[in-house]
């Protein structure tokens, strides 16, 4: 998945952004905006995981 399609098509994307990642917040989504290193920060803050968690959570999200 291209990281530029995915800042483009957010609003569609959140939803299964929220799918993925429940405990993140609309108001956070809409901070992050499709940024990925955002999204993989909140997700290591939310989530309480490594960053090297967080990104193989979003590489295997991105397969998807």
């Amino acid at each position: 998945m291209n990281w530029d399609q995915v800042e483009g098509n957010w609003k569609q994307l959140k939803g299964k952004v929220k799918e993925q990642w429940g405990k993140l917040t609309d108001d956070q989504l809409d901070v992050i905006a499709g940024k990925r290193d955002q999204l993989a920060g909140k997700i290591q803050e939310v989530y309480g995981v490594t960053k090297e968690e967080a990104e193989r959570q979003l590489a295997d999200w991105e397969k998807h």
